[in-house]
């Protein structure tokens, strides 16, 4: 009679020891995010926030939102960089939050491989951490989760959550903006976290390019650009809440600049933002030529160099511009607000970029 091996979690392809060095690898990073608030550490089943911290608000209204970065990560993958994909995470999510003129508190990820390689899974946390830092917010907690049989032993995905704060009174939107109001465009670092389907799709199977591929017009490898970590605005614009009026900011993301800026616009006003007035980064036109994208369609998946649009009075753009330029933000007036003609939409681009 043969001997048999009964099964466990190993044999399975979970690796429980990799998972436990992987969190003692990131404790370190996830301390670098900390904020008095937060109670604990790492290892719990649950991230403290102490909400006493909230009494100094009249009326708290928390935000959250939660995202992923997509296919980006494939990029990740193929070059082996796993310390970057993070700051997109935390961007994707809070600058979400951001928009309503909210404070980010913290934040929650979600890393799921297919095998644990616990430095790997570590970098990947370090990225979050980064970026948190970058936001003011707390990293308080997340699950690493192996997947064998579903993913492949070097595949990996990312998401997170999120929760901020903003005062009722303060709150931002739609409701605050009028007539005659400037739209101030924020440059963006590239590609940011978005598109990436359609840009995959385009450079190597269209044009047949490769990761290490010396792209003059981009000064450095194809790779090195499509891994551009997402810019964190989060600070940057709480700065300007700050230091001007705003009535509302619009993070530019999937479906590209003028549907995300129409879902600020209230009925009755319409958004005409002026391609002139900036000229998109080379990567954008390397995607559109490669690919034979016609430029609708290019604007409909691409942010096209802008990451981020304030709506400010008109009285208010240059303490806006001038905050942003102290904080080394690329900023310009691409836009303003006006009554909604018959056949307007809430948001639209006009003329022709500049070169």
């Amino acid at each position: 009679m043969s001997e048999t091996t009964g099964a466990s979690y190993a044999s399975a392809g979970v690796d429980i020891e990799a998972g436990d060095r992987a969190v003692e690898l990131m404790k370190e990073w996830v301390k670098k995010t900390q904020r008095p608030e937060v109670l604990g550490g790492l290892g719990g089943f649950a991230g403290l926030f102490d909400a006493s911290a909230l009494k100094r608000y009249e009326r708290p209204l928390l935000a959250s939102a939660t995202d992923g970065v997509g296919t980006k990560v494939d990029i990740a993958r193929q070059m082996g960089v796993y310390d970057t994909i993070g700051h997109d995470l935390v961007a994707m999510v809070m600058d979400d939050i951001v928009v309503c003129g909210a404070e980010p508190l913290f934040m929650t990820d979600y890393i799921c491989v297919g095998k644990v390689h616990p430095e790997r899974v570590a970098a990947i946390v370090k990225g979050i951490a980064e970026g948190c830092v970058l936001a003011g917010c707390a990293l308080v907690g997340g699950e690493t989760a192996e997947h064998p049989g579903l993913l492949g032993p070097d595949d990996f995905d990312v998401a997170g959550a999120g929760t901020g704060v903003v005062e009722y009174d303060r709150l931002l939107g739609a409701d605050r903006i009028r007539t005659g109001d400037a739209v101030i465009a924020m440059a963006s670092s590239g590609l940011h976290s978005n598109g990436y389907s359609l840009v995959r799709h385009v450079v190597f199977d269209r044009a047949g390019m490769a990761l290490d591929q010396q792209v003059d017009e981009l000064g450095r490898t194809l790779g090195e650009e499509l891994l551009e970590p997402t810019k964190i605005y989060s600070l940057d614009c709480l700065a300007l809440t700050r230091t001007t009026e705003v009535h509302a900011f619009s993070h530019i993301t999937g479906g590209g600049l003028a549907a995300n800026l129409a879902r600020v616009i209230p009925d009755g006003l319409h958004a005409t933002v002026d391609r002139s007035t900036w000229a998109p980064g080379a990567i954008f036109d390397l995607v559109g030529k490669a690919g034979q994208v016609e430029r609708l369609e290019l604007e409909k998946t691409l942010n096209m160099g802008v990451g981020m649009m304030a709506v400010v009075p008109a009285g208010s753009v240059d303490a806006a511009l001038t905050t942003l330029a102290d904080r080394g933000v690329d900023s310009w007036v691409a836009g303003e607000i006006t009554e909604r003609g018959d056949h307007a939409t809430g948001a639209e681009l006009v003329g022709d970029y500049a070169r």
